[in-house]
């Protein structure tokens, strides 16, 4: 089988009923909508309606709101940096930054910085310059003989 060949199962995808062409047809004059009424005319949207009862989303309670202040930060592990230093696209003796490592290709766009987690490990002592870094990443580094300096006040 190629993927040229694929195609539905017979009958799986219905072609579409042209309604309102003609008596004969069975869906014509009114189109399969009964008669008369909002939901007859074009343009009628009633979603969440409920024949007059409290719809759903209003009997439910708000809950949350979506913080205006948040950064949005790359997540890098540090794993995924020792593969772009072993594959030779990353500098170990530079200090690692958001640029650097949007040339190395493991972030796609700088956005507001990078948060280093502690996922896989690093073998290079390499000094990273991020806007945040877990705990777990800060032992990992520091074991292996580099530094973390923290941008922001996250950490």
């Amino acid at each position: 089988m190629k993927l040229n060949e694929l195609r539905d199962n017979e009958g799986a995808t219905p072609s579409r009923t042209r309604v309102g062409r003609g008596i004969g047809s069975g869906k014509g004059k009114t189109g399969g909508r009964g008669v008369k009424g909002q939901k007859s005319r074009s343009g009628v949207a009633i979603k969440g309606f409920e024949g007059g009862q409290m719809p759903l989303h209003r009997r439910l309670p708000k809950r949350g709101f979506t913080n205006i202040f948040a950064k949005d930060l790359n997540i890098v592990s540090l794993g995924r940096v020792q593969q772009a230093i072993e594959a030779g696209t990353l500098d170990a003796s530079a200090s690692v930054t958001v640029e650097a490592l949007k040339a190395a290709g493991i972030v796609k766009r700088v956005k507001d910085g990078v948060r280093l987690l502690g996922d896989g490990e690093i073998k290079s002592a390499v000094t990273f310059e991020v806007a945040g870094a877990s705990k777990s990443a800060l032992a990992a580094v520091e074991k292996a003989g580099g530094k973390v300096v923290v941008l922001g006040a996250q950490a």
